[in-house]
C-alpha cells in the first residue's frame, strides 16, 4: 500500500496542477482534471465504486460553480477533491489501540528489504516506553539472520 500512495501523490497533484495553471476555469478544464484524478486512482488499485461516486459527488458539489466568482473556482474545486478524497481514505473507524489485560497481535507484512525488521523493533519499543510488554516473534524461515 505504502509503495502506491507516493505513486497516487504525484498523479493526483499532476492533475491538480494543470487546472491550477489553466488560463481559464471552465467546464472543459474541471472535466479533465476530474477524469485525470479519476485516472490516477484506477491506477493505483482503488475500487471503481469507490471512484465513481466520488466523481460524482465531486460534479454534485460543483453544480453551482458557475455562478461562484471566477477568482474562487479554483478553491471551490480544490475544496471539493480534498473532502472527498479524505471521505475515501477515511474509514471512519478508529485506529487501532491495544486493550490492557488483553493480548494484542500485529502483523507487519512487506518485501525483503523493505525495513519490516527496523519497523519492528521500533515499534517494540515505542510500545514499552508506553508501558506495554512487547514481544516480537520472527516468522521468516528463510533467512536465519533475522532471528
Amino acid at each position: 500500500m505504502f509503495v502506491v500512495l507516493p505513486k497516487l501523490g504525484v498523479l493526483l497533484m499532476n492533475a491538480l496542477t494543470q487546472m491550477i495553471n489553466a488560463e481559464y476555469i471552465n467546464e472543459k478544464v474541471v472535466n479533465k482534471c476530474l477524469n485525470n484524478i479519476n485516472r490516477a486512482l484506477l491506477q493505483t488499485d482503488v475500487q471503481f465504486n469507490l471512484v465513481r461516486d466520488m466523481s460524482s459527488n465531486i460534479n454534485n458539489s460543483l453544480i453551482n460553480l458557475d455562478g461562484a466568482p471566477k477568482h474562487n473556482r479554483r478553491t471551490i474545486i480544490l475544496q471539493a477533491v480534498y473532502n472527498e478524497l479524505c471521505k475515501i481514505f477515511d474509514s471512519g473507524k478508529p485506529s487501532f489501540a491495544p486493550q490492557k489485560g488483553k493480548p494484542s497481535v500485529v502483523l507487519f507484512v512487506g518485501l525483503q528489504g523493505s525495513g519490516k525488521t527496523t519497523t519492528c523493533t521500533k515499534y517494540a519499543y515505542h510500545q514499552q516506553k508506553r508501558g506495554w510488554k512487547p514481544a516480537l516473534v520472527c516468522a521468516d524461515t528463510s533467512r536465519a539472520g533475522c532471528f
